[in-house]
């Protein structure tokens, strides 16, 4: 029995340190324009439990392949939770997608794929972080993409402020917030609760790990300045192709060749100029057009060209056009080329038609610089979200018990 029990205690601790965490599989350059969304146009997939979340894709090699999706119920830190998959589905996932279909009077073909869940065969049963992966026929991982499904049970108060560092008081932006409980009783909530940080839904910077400096009641207050900042970057640069025939204040003209072709007005550098609020969409895209009806299989592809001067803020770094439209992927797709005629570092991507936001990132061997081209401004316009997270003792994962959102467009001093 000693031995068994030995054995046991061994594969847990095992299973502990080759746990590994879920992240975001981007797709083949076949698969574009994925929107991934709950109930809002927001797409961000937060959902809370019951309600519908919505996928859709398409596939320019138009020839109807068979999609399946898979599920899975992941912790706080994005590893795999231990529950078994009854216990988070009702039903069975492996389902192949079923609702598709072709384009209609595009000049690129295209397969239209949508997925709503819950459906007949799959509905989710408990809150917290899910990741849920597209395969295809041959059982090969095209895409996967986190969701968080979420019940109401606590209150999230927040605010931005401006940095009280004053190395930093320019650039960066304060997240302080309180978490009321009044109604849902805590066992112990400074070891068992659990909160995460987003700055316009984007992953790759979200703070983690912060616990609370003090409680008053039932109360958890989080008033930190360092541990809960975040550079503020500046307002995307945006587009609108929704009109093929439009040229517009960004768009400069318009070329139809095998498709149509949108070569933007030129960006310069904005982090030595004064600050100018524009509204945007925090990096998000919308897929819309004026030429039909049905955007989803109507909307056409365009090849959209970006351009941006060479100067030595870029140096030998790397330049890519990030936004939510690839998923905020630094491929070569969205890589940027020296043209030496014009001394321009230039890109072309093939986009579906409609709005969207974009900036331009450098990349320096493994390290991303955000906001070398854009510049930080505290006053940059950015949303916020609070994801509250509890694990009860002798619970087997950690639930996602409540949210809280801010915008810095009501930042205080």
């Amino acid at each position: 029995m000693r031995v068994f029990i030995k054995y046991l205690f061994f594969f847990f601790i095992l299973q502990n340190i080759v746990a590994q965490v879920q992240v975001e599989v981007n797709p083949p350059e076949n698969i574009k324009s994925i929107i991934f969304k709950g109930p809002t146009d927001d797409q961000f997939p937060i959902i809370k439990i019951g309600e519908p979340i919505y996928l859709e894709f398409d596939d320019i090699l138009a020839n109807e392949q068979d999609y399946y999706y898979k599920v899975t119920h992941c912790d706080y830190d994005w590893t795999k939770s231990s529950l078994l998959k009854s216990q988070y589905i009702e039903g069975v996932d492996n389902q192949r997608i079923t609702q598709y279909e072709n384009s209609y009077t595009t000049l690129e073909t295209y397969s239209n794929y949508q997925l709503t869940i819950p459906n007949d065969n799959v509905r989710l049963k408990v809150s917290g972080n899910y990741l849920i992966e597209i395969y295809n026929n041959y059982d090969e991982l095209q895409f996967s993409r986190r969701f968080l499904v979420y019940k109401d049970l606590v209150n999230v108060a927040a605010t931005i402020k401006r940095s009280r560092d004053f190395n930093y008081i320019n650039e960066k932006q304060v997240v302080q917030f309180s978490i009321q409980s009044s109604g849902y009783k805590l066992v112990n909530p400074k070891k068992e609760v659990k909160v995460a940080i987003l700055q316009n839904y984007y992953w790759p910077t979200a703070l983690y790990d912060i616990k609370p400096q003090y409680t008053i009641g039932t109360e958890l207050v989080y008033k930190y300045d360092q541990e809960t900042a975040f550079y503020a970057g500046n307002e995307y640069l945006l587009f609108d192709t929704s009109d093929l025939r439009a040229p517009s204040s960004q768009i400069s003209r318009i070329e139809l060749t095998d498709l149509y072709n949108h070569i933007l007005f030129s960006d310069g550098f904005r982090n030595d100029k004064p600050y100018t609020y524009f509204p945007d969409i925090n990096g998000d895209f919308v897929v819309r057009t004026l030429q039909g009806d049905n955007a989803s299989r109507e909307a056409e592809y365009t090849n959209v060209y970006f351009s941006l001067p060479y100067n030595e803020f870029i140096a030998l770094d790397e330049v890519y056009i990030f936004g939510k439209f690839n998923n905020y992927a630094l491929t070569d797709e969205n890589k940027m080329t020296y043209n030496e005629t014009n001394g321009m570092m230039e890109a072309t991507i093939k986009m579906k038609q409609g709005f969207y936001n974009y900036k331009y990132v450098l990349k320096d061997g493994g390290e991303m610089k955000p906001n070398v081209v854009s510049g930080n401004f505290h006053f940059t316009e950015n949303n916020y979200i609070i994801l509250v997270y509890y694990r009860n003792f002798g619970d087997m994962y950690d639930s996602l018990i409540g949210i809280g959102s801010a915008n810095s467009r009501d930042i205080t001093n």
